[in-house]
């Protein structure tokens, strides 16, 4: 089954004064990949800017743009027709754990600890403890549902710059920490794992043409001969609900906005995220 979604992404960065140069990049235009397709795509940025694309090393597409006019409020508005599916089964031939090894060269970056993922002596503590002696595939599917005991969701406790280790120790974290803390567990135990950023569509019988409010979410993907995507904050599996936008190691290869500007601090960022079911 298939669904087909738009999904308008609201962005306002408002300054304390004057920016006179400003260089960003946005990753907001939904992948096609696997089994899904985008339709149509559109980005509108205020004050005017010439954007140029092209695809990062992770296989995100990449609107790059700069801004050399005075301005206090920079505007992104990124507007996507997505047709979605289920993600697919898992692979019916999975890997010995003794055959991870092999690949080990091949997934070498989603092995190896990153920014925000790297994982302290009670990580991989607790990674050992959740190993099953049955399939790789086994393994990750304890250690994803294993997340919902070591965190709680609640938002403010923690920012985009709050580590694994960090949320672990807290308790508690939003989706993007339920990630960090799963691609730390997995790696610790050899499983090549991803970040994947996206939208999630919050709603399972809202109407048709009905925009519902949405935000971005966070999901990753384990290698177990083949990827498998996995929801740990909400303990469900991947499917038509679910956007692609980006994959990478963690969060840092993955932000919707960043950059660099000459001016005075921002005083505001506004996010929102409106998600209609159009089939």
């Amino acid at each position: 089954m298939s669904w087909r979604l738009r999904v308008r992404h609201h962005t306002t960065l408002h300054y304390s004064g004057d920016v006179t140069d400003s260089y960003n990049e946005a990753r907001l235009t939904p992948m096609n990949a696997g089994g899904q397709r985008t339709v149509e795509h559109s980005i509108k940025i205020a004050p005017r800017a010439h954007a140029s694309r092209y695809i990062d090393y992770w296989g995100t597409l990449v609107h790059a743009f700069d801004v050399h006019e005075p301005h206090r409020d920079l505007e992104i508005v990124a507007e996507s027709d997505v047709l979605t599916q289920a993600a697919p089964p898992p692979p019916e031939v999975l890997p010995a754990w003794a055959e991870l090894q092999l690949h080990a060269d091949r997934f070498i970056e989603y092995l190896a600890p990153s920014r925000f993922a790297a994982p302290d002596t009670a990580l991989v503590h607790d990674a050992l403890g959740l190993r099953q002696e049955g399939s790789i595939l086994d393994t990750a599917n304890v250690v994803c549902d294993a997340i919902r005991d070591m965190l709680t969701y609640e938002k403010g406790t923690t920012s985009v710059s709050t580590t694994a280790v960090e949320a672990r120790a807290a308790g508690r974290g939003v989706c993007q920490d339920f990630v960090h803390v799963g691609l730390a567990l997995l790696r610790s135990l050899g499983i090549p794992a991803r970040y994947v950023s996206g939208y999630l569509y919050p709603a399972i019988d809202s109407a048709l043409g009905v925009e519902v409010a949405g935000e971005s979410h966070a999901w990753l993907e384990a290698w177990t001969g083949d990827w498998v995507a996995f929801d740990p904050t909400n303990g469900s599996r991947v499917d038509e609900r679910h956007v692609v936008v980006a994959r990478g190691r963690d969060y840092q290869d993955v932000p919707p906005l960043k950059g660099i500007f000459h001016g005075p601090p921002s005083e505001f960022l506004g996010v929102s995220v409106g998600l209609t079911r159009l089939a």
